[in-house]
Formats: structure tokens, C-alpha cells, sequence
């Protein structure tokens, strides 16, 4: 198959008639361009221009090719000027997977001010705690907590957060409180993502750092669920600070044990790959960096 490049070359010098005019217009030397030509009618094994030194004219094999190439080759240039349109200008799809806590007032509250801000941007988006394949479901960006598995996709931190041990003041009204983690075992715990009525809890309180083994009644896979069941007196439960902060200062929730905590957990934001970024991904990632999330604390 002939070279495109070449192609082109001879699409613009058939169409301006002048050698010197089709290079002015591509940005090349003239002879570059009269070797592309060449170039081309060898690869065809015809002769497509009839060249003298006053004036070039197509060969009738010259004419039809040029006008059995010119259309097509139009729509490619066509088609490649609005890929780049796209990428200078934010607009298009963005599927978007978010894990369960951010299905609240907040994070849509987020969403819709990004939206009006840029109104030819759509978003598609999946609330769900599953660690969905972003290429196999051909997802843009995930927001995920915690450790990331998959060595394979590119991840910015956005924030961390960490979790407190917290209990309803009706909870521990008739129990003793722990005072170290081992005695959490003697403490019905409301689970995160518990097997058989357990989990297990790594703690940590300055150097020092734990594994404590812990059950309970109930369990769940989201921490709406967790929270919920922890304020209504079913146990002790490890809660971000950010789903107990409020309710520790009104008094609706009392911290266990509070020089323990979980380690830090980052959150990070996932996507596929960093080569030609989407620009409707990249205002996302910045205003995804740029927003003062209740959901996280800052990194610094």
C-alpha cells in the first residue's frame, strides 16, 4: 500500500498545481515535496505528474487517482481534526465508579457544580463498593480507599483518612470500658466486611501496632450500614473520622480506646492510563484535587 504521507503530499500539489505553493502550504522544502511524488509514482508504477520547468499538469492516470484519493483522504484529515478538537476542549462521557460513601448530598452536590461548569461534559456514574475493571466495564476514573491491587493503572492521591473506635453511649452504659485492644474481644463489634460474625482490627498507637481479632452481630459492606448499626447501640465499630467526628462533639458517640486508631488510609483516584489524557478527564482529576472533600482529610 502506498504511503499515506505521500499521498497527501500529492493530494496538494494536484490541487494548487505548483510544487512550490503545496510545500509552502505543508510546511516542507520543495524538494521534499517532489520527492515525495516520486516516491509515490514508483510505489504506483505510473506516472501521475508531467513535470517541465514552466508547469506541471496531471496524466491522466494522475487525474483519476487524484480524484478517487482526494475525498477520502479529507475525511481523515476531517476525522483527525476532531479528535483534536476534543482533546483542547472538555467535553464528552465520563463513566466515573465511586465506592458507597459517596452516595450522599455532598459528593452530588460536587458533581452538579462540575457539571454546570462545564456543560459538554456527561457523567455516567457507578456508586457501588465492588473494585470494578476500568478497562474490561471501560470506566474513565475510579475512587478507591485503601491499598490498590492492580499494579497496572495510574493512581493520584487525594486524601487519606482514618478510622476511630467508637461506640453508642447506650452501648457501653452497662459494660466496662477497654482499656487496650485486647479487650475488644470481650465486646460485641459491628463489622466491616466481617467473615462467619468476624474480622479482624490492625490498630496502631504511635510505634506500637496490633491485630486484634473481633466479632459481632452484625456486618456489612459499606460503612452507611456500619455506622448506622454503631449508633444504634450493636457494638463497637471502627469508623472513618469523617462519619463520626460530628457526632463524638455532640456526644452521640463516645471514642474507645483513643490513642488507638487504624493506620492512615490514602485515597486515591484510578484511571486506565496516563498517554492522551481525555481533556474531560483532566478538569475532572483537577477539580477532583482542588475540592475540599468532607469525605477525606487533606494529605497535609
Amino acid at each position: 500500500m502506498a504511503d499515506l504521507n505521500d499521498i497527501a503530499v500529492f493530494v496538494k500539489v494536484a490541487r494548487y498545481g505548483s510544487f512550490s505553493r503545496a510545500a509552502h502550504s505543508l510546511g516542507m522544502p520543495v524538494s521534499t515535496a517532489s520527492r515525495k511524488v516520486t516516491s509515490l509514482e514508483e510505489q504506483l508504477g505510473v506516472t501521475l505528474i508531467q513535470r517541465t520547468t514552466r508547469k506541471l499538469s496531471l496524466t491522466a492516470q494522475g487525474r483519476a487517482y487524484y480524484d478517487r484519493c482526494s475525498e477520502p483522504l479529507a475525511h481523515l484529515l476531517d476525522a483527525e481534526q476532531a479528535l483534536t478538537e476534543t482533546q483542547r476542549k472538555p467535553e464528552g462521557l465520563l463513566k466515573i465508579s465511586v465506592p458507597v460513601i459517596f452516595g450522599q448530598e455532598v459528593f452530588y452536590e460536587f458533581i452538579s457544580d462540575f457539571l454546570k461548569a462545564y456543560s459538554e461534559i456527561q457523567i455516567d456514574l457507578f456508586v457501588t463498593n465492588l473494585f470494578l475493571d476500568l478497562v474490561a466495564e471501560n470506566i474513565d476514573l475510579g475512587i478507591r480507599f485503601g491499598e490498590l491491587k492492580d499494579s497496572t493503572i495510574v493512581a493520584q492521591r487525594l486524601g487519606k483518612s482514618v478510622r476511630y473506635l467508637v461506640a453508642a453511649p447506650g452501648y457501653l452504659r452497662d459494660r466496662a470500658l477497654p482499656t487496650n485492644p485486647e479487650d475488644l474481644k470481650d465486646h460485641r463489634c459491628v463489622l466491616l466486611n466481617g467473615r462467619n460474625g468476624e474480622a479482624e482490627w490492625h490498630l496502631i498507637s504511635g510505634r506500637k501496632s496490633v491485630d486484634v481479632r473481633v466479632s459481632g452481630s452484625v456486618s456489612s459492606r459499606d460503612f452507611d450500614a456500619v455506622s448506622a448499626f454503631t449508633y444504634r447501640g450493636h457494638g463497637i465499630g471502627l469508623l472513618p473520622s469523617t462519619y463520626c467526628d460530628e457526632q463524638i462533639e455532640r456526644g452521640a458517640l463516645i471514642r474507645v480506646l483513643p490513642d488507638w486508631s487504624s493506620p492512615e488510609i490514602f485515597v486515591h483516584a484510578v484511571y486506565p492510563t496516563r498517554r492522551f489524557l481525555p481533556l474531560r478527564l483532566q478538569v475532572f482529576l483537577d477539580a477532583l484535587k482542588a475540592w475540599k472533600s468532607p469525605l477525606w482529610l487533606p494529605l497535609h
